[in-house]
This record gives structure tokens, sequence and C-alpha cells, in this order.
């Protein structure tokens, strides 16, 4: 039985800073973020514009561009940190928004940024069990990176939702069921108390555990583990691009037996693999920020529309949730996934949106918190948010969305 994706979908808010404006109003060097984070544009979330808004919407489109019905969907999960209510889960709203069968399996799972990749790998195993019934699987990676403002985090926010059928008719990538890597440690690197609205986090930490993770789960795949040469392209969770270059040069050196750095001879090759097999991908990435759980399927995105694949050809996933979790699997490309490269590419979404000056940017996120309290109602009008939106916001503290536009 053959498992993969049959389709892929992407959503972001309606508005965006660029990160030169917020390194200008920070009295920051503009390549502190471009070049240092490899971030240039970042999605700012409005209060209408919450996990749920971007799971709908992103769902409602990979549904419609792949001509999925949603009769067709016996599997709904939503891997997300920032949903909206400790009990009650982003995936239920997501079910009566879609007009879901009832007999659809229905639930959220949470682990940082490695929630959306569990889900996955607990879709291909209920469709491998038989218990799908020739079903499909909604999975749907949606998440608001949110963090204060002038704080060191603050140029690695983001928003947006990515939204994927997974089924035993995939048209866009299969999933290589044999070879697949997997590590949980207990750290304290990323983290979000019950009390807290803004995630706590020792940033240099964060990066050392990703890439201790990395590296486990390499180890864990051997000894059938593909050469770094023999991967046509190698994506990974993508805080922030420049990450991606980290995590890369940690897969090269694994690969390689060796430790680098920039005199080292094999430099030059470490540089020549990552612009081959990462750095052509990471352009949504960029321009959207951090996405949490959906920044790797982000990158998938990227390489769909703008790669040149084959069948059969090897291409590396590596997700990881702080706290932590971490996974690597290898998928491969379907023969005539071309053919849906214009229903995958979100540049004109990202083209659509509208570019907020600093100060319109720190009145929405010194609003943005205040305004999400047990029973404040929001109008989308309020904000200058144009169809399609949900209107949403709280009445005797019950959350309530609207049909989409």
């Amino acid at each position: 039985m053959n498992i993969g994706m049959e389709a892929i979908a992407f959503h972001t808010t309606q508005h965006f800073i660029e990160l030169s404006d917020l390194a200008e109003a920070r009295s920051i060097a503009p390549d502190k973020f471009t070049l240092g984070l490899g971030q240039h544009q970042m999605s700012i979330a409005c209060p209408p514009e919450d996990t749920v808004h971007l799971a709908i919407n992103a769902a409602k489109k990979a549904l419609e561009r792949f001509n999925v019905s949603p009769a067709e969907i016996g599997m709904l999960v939503v891997g997300t940190e920032s949903g909206v209510d400790h009990s009650k889960p982003v995936a239920v709203y997501v079910h009566q928004a879609l007009g879901l069968p009832s007999n659809c399996i229905s639930y959220e799972t949470k682990h940082a940024c490695f929630g959306a990749m569990a889900a996955i790998s607990a879709a291909g195993d209920w469709i491998i069990s038989g218990r799908a019934k020739h079903r499909k699987a909604l999975i749907i990676a949606a998440d608001i990176a949110n963090y204060a403002l002038y704080s060191a985090a603050e140029p690695t926010q983001g928003a947006g939702a990515v939204a994927m059928v997974i089924s035993d008719q995939p048209t866009l990538v299969s999933f290589d069921r044999e070879i697949a890597g997997y590590f949980t440690n207990n750290v304290m690197d990323f983290w979000r108390p019950l009390y807290a609205k803004e995630a706590l986090t020792d940033g240099h930490y964060s990066i050392e555990c990703y890439l201790d993770a990395l590296t486990h789960t390499l180890m864990d795949a051997k000894p059938a583990l593909p050469k770094l040469s023999d991967l046509t392209a190698c994506l990974y969770h993508v805080p922030f691009v420049k990450m991606a270059t980290k995590a890369h040069q940690r897969h090269f050196e694994c690969d390689q037996g060796l430790s680098l750095d920039k005199t080292s001879p094999a430099w030059q090759r470490f540089e020549q693999s990552y612009q081959a097999k990462t750095q052509p991908w990471l352009e949504y990435n960029a321009r959207v920020g951090n996405i949490y759980t959906g920044s790797l399927f982000l990158s998938l995105m990227g390489l769909l529309v703008k790669g040149t694949l084959e069948p059969e050809q090897l291409i590396s996933l590596f997700s990881y949730g702080s706290g932590s979790a971490a996974a690597f699997s290898l998928i491969r490309p379907m023969a005539g996934y071309q053919q849906f490269k214009s229903q995958i590419d979100p540049s004109q979404d990202l083209a659509q949106r509208t570019r907020l000056s600093i100060s319109e940017y720190e009145d929405i996120m010194q609003q943005r918190n205040q305004l999400l309290t047990e029973n404040d109602r929001i109008d989308p009008a309020t904000w200058g948010l144009t169809a399609p939106y949900l209107y949403s916001g709280n009445q005797a503290h019950i959350r309530q969305y609207s049909d989409l536009l």
C-alpha cells in the first residue's frame, strides 16, 4: 500500500511587516535579521485571525483545490501549540466549519513544533491498519508565534497554517515506511506555562537541543539511513531560515563523520550541498516567519513549487518540537505531481497581504492580548480585514465562528 500526500495548501494572515523596518525601529542593523536570521518579512495576526481561522482557511483551500470531498475525510487532526482552549481542540471547530462527517475522528496534537508530524504518523498508521475504510486524513499544522515587543525573539514571530490530505492515493509525495529515526528528551528549551500568553525560551540552548535531536534521529535511522549524496533535497524544521543552515551543517557532519568550521577543507562542499538541497526551498519561510509546527511543510511546498523532481528521488524531512521530540523521515515525489504546482503555490496570497508600519504593528500587538478576554467580541472591519475571514469572539465564555465568506 502506498501512503502519502494527496493535497497541500497554505493560509496566512492579511498583514505583514518588513524585518528591515523592524530593525530600523529597534536601532538594529537590518543584516542582523535579514542575514543573521535569514528572515525578510513576518506575517502578523490581527485578533480575528486566530489558530482556528488559519486552520479552517488552509483546509478549505486544500479540499477545494485538489477536489477532495469533505465526505471522504475520516480523520481530522490539528497539530498546534497555540490553541484557543485548554480543553476544546481546534479540530472540532474546523470539523464544523468544513461540514465533515460525524463519524470522523477528530483531535488536537501538541508537542511544540512536532505536533503536525506526530499527526501525520498517526494518520499513516490509521490508513495502514484498515480502519480508514478507504477514507482520508486531513492533517493541519496551524500556529501563531507570539513574542513580546522589544524581546530578543520578536523578529522570529509569524502566523500561518498548512493543511494536508493523507491517503492511500497520493498525488504529491509518498512516505517511506521503512526508514525513520526518532528522539525524545525532556528539556526546558522552550515552553509556555498555562498562565503565560507568551512563550519562555532559552534561545541558544534550544538551538543546541535541536541539533542534538537531529544527530540522535540520524543515528536511530541507521543502518538504513541513506547517504547525503543520495538525497535530492533535505528539509528541516524552520523557526527561522538560518536554522536550516545550522541543521544541514549538522546533517553534513554526521554524514561525513567530521566537525566543520569555515576553515575546514570540507566547508565549500557543505555550502554547495546546502545551496543545492535546502536553501532554494526556503523563500516562503523567509516571507512568512515562524509558524511553528507548519514551518517544515511550508518548506515542502517551496520544494514542490520550485523544484524539478523525478519519481523515486529521496527527500528527507526533519521535524523538531521543543521540550523535546524529533523525527527524521523520507518521502518520494509522485509521478505527475508537477500538474498541481499552481494549486500549491501560495505566492498570490503572500503578494496580497497589506504591509504594516511598525507603529501599526505595535498597536496590534498591544491590543491583541487585551481584546481576547472572556466577553470581548471582535469586529474584523476594525482591523481592515477583507473576505475571506471568520468573525470570532467570546460571549458567556463560548467561542463563536461564522461560516467562511
